[in-house]
């Protein structure tokens, strides 16, 4: 019976987390507004790495990002390239809805991100096919992008797995000239 009434407790706090999270409205009145197609059109550097929730540094990368766009649509051509010496290529396709909001797809996202602006922020929602040691986990991620600059971005994304946060990505965006 402690067993169960210790793993609804946890079920709760779990729960009562995920709904304390910022909401990308707290954002609208901050400055340079973050508009995805100007900042993405053309060529973007970004280096980033992966922490395991006690914050040990396990992954670190650079990704080279040719952005396009052309009918409604956003392309973001993705190449990383991990300290290990792998290399991984993932192509978005976004699109802005008429409500504001964007929806994005790319061949290891299942089913569609859904993302939200207002200001410098943007909050994507979706859930990722990561492959490690020969197995792939739909790991969530809650990614924020924020816009600093004319030509930089900080991006934080939290990866979680049952509800429980198991790393956090950090990525620095750098628009080219």
């Amino acid at each position: 019976m402690k067993i169960i009434r210790w793993f609804a407790a946890l079920s709760l706090l779990t729960l009562l987390g995920a709904c304390a999270g910022t909401d990308v409205s707290h954002y609208a009145k901050n400055e340079p507004v973050f508009d995805p197609v100007q900042f993405f059109s053309g060529k973007t550097e970004a280096w980033g790495m992966f922490q395991k929730r006690g914050g040990e540094v396990v992954k670190r990368f650079h990704v080279d990002i040719t952005g396009s766009a052309q009918d409604g649509k956003l392309t973001l051509d993705e190449r990383f390239r991990y300290d290990d010496g792998s290399t991984q290529q993932r192509v978005w396709t976004l699109i802005k809805q008429a409500d504001g909001s964007w929806r994005g797809t790319a061949g290891d996202v299942v089913g569609e991100a859904v993302g939200h602006a207002a200001g410098n922020a943007l909050n994507w929602r979706y859930t990722l096919l990561l492959p490690v040691d020969g197995k792939t986990y739909e790991m969530h991620m809650d990614d924020w992008m924020y816009q600093m600059d004319q030509r930089t971005m900080i991006n934080r994304t939290s990866m979680s797995k049952f509800g429980l946060e198991v790393g956090q990505v950090t990525l620095f965006f750098r628009k080219q000239d």
